[in-house]
Order: structure tokens, then C-alpha cells, then sequence
């Protein structure tokens, strides 16, 4: 079916100032731009009033996990999301050996992955079921955990060579990069030198590292407390691997967890320019909340957890967790009033949607022993959003700043409180962008070409002539999110087009599966 788009604003995904136009579209193909255009064969759509974008690009995504589950995936489609980069934080739901005995470990418990394999099993799974365009990258945790599982031992020459193997496979499959996950089993344990050589690959294919540090805040677990914040101590690891290898690099979701890190965004941002100016290829992606969403034992120590249930009960071992999380509350500046639960178990759903602290309150019991209360609860499985990310004056210091590019980092929970970032991302961008009178061309150019630009996706991003026909188009002035409602689907996208077909249609999913698994040409 052909399209003619009517009248709209178009905003082509530069940087440029928008124009009222038609656009025909005919084959999935942007055809023709320009103005009163006419063909009575054509489905019309009138955009007077509405703003046409190339469909959003989500430039950090972990759906890969999740494409088999259409429910999962049309709450980013709803967003004006076409297309989402995967296989980020080292995750990636192939590049695994089909016999490897260690597939049961794919997604290192944050996801699952039935029967992974490599990225062409991927594609032919997915063929024919994508109602998105995905991006892949292979995860070096995925790599790792097909030879050695969660082995914390340096892989030996013949498990590296091995593993090398599958990342190349993978590149050579059409993935457009890799990624680092070193907050995560398996990739913590990869030593310098395992981890050069998988850059190493990534630049022989010219593609792109996006990388989770070893530490989002001012204190993190795997560095002394001596010497400058951990944050910086992780960027500088991320820098020296980039020197030898000289690959291209996507900072993951740059953050400042805790109030105590806030004090680091503007040396950071000067890690990142001065890193550019000696010549390496770094930048970064956000999302637009302050919390996001974490494991509820993130603020255990290791060794707490390697315990016995009457172990941790013993006198000695409760006056030390408490005092490593007093200092470690204090070291971050956070607290239980900042960790709010989303998920303990289906027998406890009064909890959800509250801090640590007021259902401390509820219980009558003070919150330390509340919080632990609820890791044993949820047997350890428990989900919280942890607050004070960043602040508002930070996000949009960052929205303002050339290196960032947007992205959600959320998923679909099929049990507890939604993640905000799986509904309102985007949406969220593009409210902020109003509220404070920001340039809407670079704002979509962020959520489009820019991302396109970076991840050397091709045919994609733009308006243009000859280009695929992913687009949304949208009424800016009723872009609306209400941020109490994390489930809630924002208002005023109107139509979401992917590859030339209306996916979406005023909210309606129109059952249309037009998506694809992209490849790097």
C-alpha cells in the first residue's frame, strides 16, 4: 500500500529547522518530499498540525531478549520507537555455541534466552515475528559464558582464541559491534588483555564497542577507597583499552548514581572532550529519569551474600553489614527513602510502588532490618528503582551536550511495577525538550540521524529520498507523560510507520510485522 503523508512539519533527523511538506511513500520507500502532492490511489494521511520524524531509534536496548514477546515490545513501538540497538552490557541473546553447556547462563540472570545460538539461528527465530528493526551487537559476557560459563579464572590461549572465534562469527553475521558488560558475571572477571582483544575485533569489523563500566558512581565495589572517584578510575580503564586498540566507543548510559557522584559530571565530561581532542571516538547515551531500575540486593556486599541464612543472623556479621552500609549510604548519598520496590514476589504486592522507608514505617521496624526483611522475602530476586541517578540540572546539562544520544535501557516486566523507561522515554525527551524551550531539531536529531550517524546504520535516521520509511509522526503540544503512572502510554503520537507500513495507529497496534533483523553491510 502507498502512503502520502499531508502537510506536516518535517523535521528530516539533521539538525536542520522543519519545513511543511508532503512525503509519498511507496514500497516501504521514502519516495518523493515535497509539497501538493496528489494520487487517489494512495492511503492519505493528514499531518496539518503534526510533526513528522524519522521513527526514533532507541540507542540502548536489551529486546533482543524479548522480540518473541509482542506484548514486551509494543510499549517502545508506542513510544515512535522503530528500531532499537541490542546486545548491550555484554549481554546478547546469540553469539553462543549451540553445544555449549553453559547456554542456561545466557543474560547472567537479568534475562532469559531459550536455546541461544548465533546470530543466524537469531534471524531465522525472528524472521516474519519483528513488529521493530533491531541493531545487534554481540555481548562479551554471552562470548565468555559460551566457553566458561561464570569461571572467574583467566581463560587460557585455546578459550580465548575460541571465543574470539564467536565474536568474529558474529561481526561477520552483520552485528555492528560488540559490548562490555564489567559490572556483570562473567565480564568482571575478564582480565586487560581479554578484553583488548575483543576491541581488537570490533575494529577489524569497524564497528562499535558500547561499554557498561566497572563503576557508575563515586564508590563501587572492586576499587580501593584511596585516590580519585571510582567513576573516573572506570572511564580511565575505558580510555587506555581504547589507546591500544583505538575502536570506537558508546559509553553506556552514563549516570552519577548518588548524590555524592553529582560532584564528578563536569570531570567527566571533560574526560570525554579531551579524550576527542586526542584523536579517540567516544561519546555516550542517557535516559531521562532520575532512578532506574536494579537488583534489590545491589547494596549487599559479596560476602554478605555468600552467607547462610543463620549465618547472616549471627550478631557479629549483622553489626558489620550494618556498618559497610551506613558508610556506603553515606559515601554514595543515598538512602532506604531512595529505593523503591517494584517487584518482591506475587504475595506481596502491597509493597509495590513504596520506598524501603515507608514500608518500614507500615511494618514498624526500622528500615535496615525492613530492607533486609525483603531480600528474604524475594529470596534475593527482589526489584527496586534506585533513586538519584542524576538530578534534573544534570539531565539537562547532558541533553544539552553534543556527545549524548538517547535511549530507554528499559524492559517489559512481566510481574510488579513497570520500568518508566519501557512506556515513556522518548516521549519524556521530547517533553523536557518543550519545557525548556530546547531546539526540537536537535533533540529529534538525537533520537534519529544522530544515532544513525554513530551506529553506521545505513538507509535509516533521515528523511530523505530513498530511505526507509520508518517515521512517527506526532502532535508536539500534546506530547504529555505523567510520571506518577510509569504503565501509562503517553499522549499525542499519532501514527508510527515502520518500513513504509502503519504499525501504529493512534495507540492501535494494527497487528502489521514489518520489523527486521538489520545487518552491517
Amino acid at each position: 500500500m502507498n502512503i502520502l503523508l499531508k502537510n506536516g512539519f518535517v523535521y528530516d533527523g539533521t539538525k536542520n529547522k522543519p519545513m511543511i511538506q508532503d512525503i509519498f511513500i511507496k514500497d516501504g520507500v521514502i519516495s518523493k518530499i515535497g509539497k501538493d502532492f496528489t494520487d487517489e490511489d494512495s492511503k492519505i494521511i493528514d499531518c496539518t498540525n503534526c510533526l513528522i520524524s524519522p521513527g526514533f531509534i532507541d540507542a540502548h536496548s536489551h529486546n533482543d531478549f524479548f522480540v518473541r514477546n509482542e506484548e514486551a515490545i509494543l510499549p517502545f513501538l508506542r513510544q515512535g520507537i522503530t528500531t532499537q540497538i541490542v546486545g548491550n552490557c555484554g549481554f546478547s541473546a546469540y553469539g553462543i555455541h549451540k553445544d555449549s553447556k553453559h547456554k542456561d547462563l545466557v543474560g547472567s540472570g537479568l534475562f532469559k534466552c531459550e536455546n541461544p545460538g548465533s546470530l543466524e539461528d537469531f534471524a531465522k527465530e525472528v524472521k516474519g515475528k519483528l513488529i521493530q528493526n533491531i541493531v545487534p551487537l554481540v555481548g562479551h559476557g554471552t562470548t565468555r559464558i559460551s566457553v566458561s560459563g561464570y569461571d572467574s579464572k583467566k581463560l587460557n590461549k585455546k578459550e580465548l582464541e575460541t571465543q574470539l572465534t564467536l565474536v568474529e562469527e558474529a561481526l561477520k553475521a552483520g552485528c555492528f559491534g560488540g559490548s562490555f558488560g564489567l559490572m556483570y558475571e562473567p565480564s568482571m572477571y575478564a582480565p586487560k588483555d581479554e578484553l583488548v582483544e575483543f576491541a581488537k575485533i570490533i575494529k577489524k569489523y569497524d564497528g562499535i564497542l558500547t561499554v557498561h563500566t566497572r563503576a557508575n558512581s563515586k564508590v563501587a565495589m572492586g576499587y580501593s577507597l584511596l585516590g580519585k572517584p571510582h567513576i573516573e578510575q572506570a572511564l580511565d580503564e575505558l580510555i587506555e583499552i581504547m589507546k591500544e586498540t583505538d575502536v570506537k566507543v558508546e559509553y553506556s548510559h552514563l549516570i552519577f548514581v548518588g548524590k555524592a557522584s553529582w560532584k564528578c559530571v563536569d570531570s567527566m565530561l571533560h574526560k570525554f572532550k579531551e579524550a576527542r581532542k586526542d584523536g579517540y571516538d567516544i561519546a555516550y547515551d542517557i535516559y531521562p529519569f532520575t532512578y532506574g531500575a536494579s537488583v534489590i540486593t545491589v547494596i549487599l556486599p559479596s560476602w554478605y551474600l555468600k552467607l547462610s541464612k543463620d549465618k547472616r543472623n549471627k550478631p557479629f556479621n549483622k553489626l558489620r553489614l550494618k556498618l559497610i552500609i551506613n558508610l556506603t549510604k553515606k559515601l554514595l548519598g543515598i538512602n532506604f527513602s531512595d529505593l523503591v520496590v517494584s517487584y518482591i514476589s506475587d504475595d506481596y504486592p502491597q509493597y509495590e510502588g513504596k520506598t524501603v522507608s515507608e514500608i518500614a514505617k507500615m511494618e514498624n521496624i526500622k528500615p535496615l532490618e525492613m530492607y533486609l526483611k525483603l531480600v528474604d522475602l524475594s529470596n534475593g530476586k527482589g526489584r527496586i528503582m534506585l533513586g538519584k541517578y542524576y538530578n534534573e540540572a544534570i539531565i539537562l546539562k547532558l541533553m544539552k551536550d553534543d556527545l549524548s544520544v538517547y535511549m530507554t535501557d528499559a524492559w517489559y516486566e512481566e510481574t510488579g511495577t513497570q520500568n518508566a523507561g519501557t512506556y515513556q522515554a522518548f516521549p519524556f525527551f521530547i517533553q523536557k525538550t518543550r519545557e525548556n524551550k530546547l531546539p526540537l531539531e536537535e533533540t529529534i536529531h538525537k533520537m534519529t540521524g544522530g544515532i544513525a550517524d554513530r551506529f553506521k546504520i545505513n538507509n535509516r535516521g533521515y528523511i530523505k529520498e530513498g530511505y526507509a520509511a520508518d517515521i512517527t509522526i506526532f502532535n508536539y503540544d500534546e506530547i504529555k507523560i505523567t510520571e506518577s503512572i510509569p504503565n501509562e502510554t503517553p499522549k499525542g503520537i499519532k501514527y508510527v510507520l515502520v518500513n513504509g507500513e502503519i504499525t501504529i495507529d493512534h495507540n492501535d497496534y494494527t497487528g502489521c510485522k514489518n520489523g527486521i533483523l538489520l545487518r552491517k553491510i
